[in-house]
């Protein structure tokens, strides 16, 4: 992958970043604004519960998305970014311009995909 279209991702990946961040600090806050409420009744303080959890959850998720991002910026810096991680083959950029922070060409996600479903239980 040529040096500009690097670039290019690396700025599309800090932009992600800061948005992402900008996203975790508002749910801490809303968590945050959750605790500091006074409620005394059973049904306020059962949906207070659920509203903070459901913050805790969203805050979860930005965090992951905001590694998966981090680690993207890294292999950027050490020249592995747009190759396989299972296969060393080369990422196709359509692949990275609709995921930007993927691991793994088409091919081997479909495989780690399939695997992980053959590895859960059978359902009914």
């Amino acid at each position: 992958m040529g040096p500009e279209k690097l670039e290019h991702f690396r700025k599309r990946l800090t932009e992600e970043l800061t948005l992402h961040t900008q996203h975790i600090r508002s749910e801490q806050a809303a968590a945050l604004e959750f605790a500091d409420e006074r409620v005394t009744d059973s049904v306020d303080l059962s949906l207070m519960d659920v509203n903070k959890e459901i913050a805790f959850r969203l805050g979860e998720h930005e965090s992951r998305i905001v590694a998966d991002i981090d680690q993207a910026l890294l292999r950027i810096d050490e020249g592995s970014y747009g190759v396989c991680a299972r296969c060393g083959g080369e990422i196709d950029e359509r692949r990275l311009e609709a995921v930007p922070t993927a691991r793994y060409d088409a091919k081997c996600q479909a495989a780690i995909e399939a695997d992980e479903d053959t590895d859960s239980p059978p359902t009914l």
